[in-house]
């Protein structure tokens, strides 16, 4: 009999240990599904916030197209990269141009220009030249005599600014350091000085350290339009919105004005590019 009384005990117990295993067990479960749709929802938040931080950079860039088209001159953008604040639906937006003309054209510099380019970014003498020599071959019709030995050139003009990379001696941190400040769109021998950067201005044949300087202050010291009266009509153009809770979008594009000509879309784009959170 007493044996008999004992196992309704022990199957008791077993039984309440399978229990106390599935509550765990289940605890898990609605735990894990928590935590992934917590996760989620935090996803979605963030690309909703990065979408729309992405439309407000867009909008930045619509302004910046329209600023340099206003029919009253004075009230035109300068662009000579100095930076505009706009605000579009709680976004904060901040909006560089720049004229392609204040660039160094890898198609059209001399050689000179080339190479004080280089060493103004922070190569040295003896790196620039031959490099300027090397960015001349690379875009060179092929001579008579054929190629040297080890050369390595395209032959071709170039087709955007990241072919530069693929010169020979060129670096990533030289390319870097001058990548906003080259062309392939103003097919000018020397930069323009009125929307040159102090970089560009360097490269610029005869200009010294005191002339930069001047020409810098003076155009910082414009606040209205007679730069803008100068303007070209290819511009590379940086939006950068910034939400209320930090979330940035980036987008860099290159603009060719159409004018007014009937039928004609106001703008064409020739590049684009977008660094959504960088």
């Amino acid at each position: 009999m007493r044996a008999i009384a004992t196992r309704p005990r022990s199957q008791r117990g077993i039984a309440l240990l399978v229990v106390l295993w599935a509550c765990t067990l289940l605890a898990i479960l609605l735990g894990g599904y928590a935590v992934l749709a917590r996760t989620e929802g935090l996803q979605a938040r963030y690309q909703f916030a990065q979408t729309q931080a992405h439309y407000a950079a867009e909008a930045g860039l619509a302004r910046a197209i329209y600023a340099l088209t206003d029919p009253e001159p004075r009230r035109r953008w300068i662009a000579d990269g100095r930076p505009y604040e706009v605000a579009f639906d709680g976004a904060r937006v901040r909006v560089g141009v720049v004229d392609e003309s204040g660039k160094v054209d890898l198609n059209a510099a001399q050689p000179e220009v080339l190479a004080a380019l280089f060493q103004a970014a922070g190569a040295t003498a003896a790196q620039a030249g031959p490099l300027a020599a090397a960015v001349v071959a690379w875009r060179s019709p092929p001579t008579a005599g054929g190629e040297p030995a080890g050369a390595t050139a395209r032959h071709a003009p170039f087709a955007s600014l990241e072919e530069l990379q693929q010169v020979p001696g060129m670096t990533a941190g030289l390319y870097a350091r001058l990548a906003d400040d080259i062309t392939i769109w103003s097919g000018r021998a020397a930069p323009e000085p009125a929307s040159a950067s102090p970089l560009a201005l360097a490269a610029i044949p005869g200009m010294t350290a005191a002339q930069i300087a001047q020409l810098t202050s003076q155009r910082q010291q414009a606040a209205t339009a007679p730069l803008a009266a100068m303007s070209g009509v290819t511009h590379s153009i940086r939006a950068e919105a910034t939400l209320a809770d930090g979330t940035r979008a980036v987008l860099r594009a290159t603009v060719r004005l159409q004018g007014g000509r009937s039928g004609a879309q106001p703008y064409a784009i020739l590049h684009w590019r977008e660094d959504d959170g960088e």
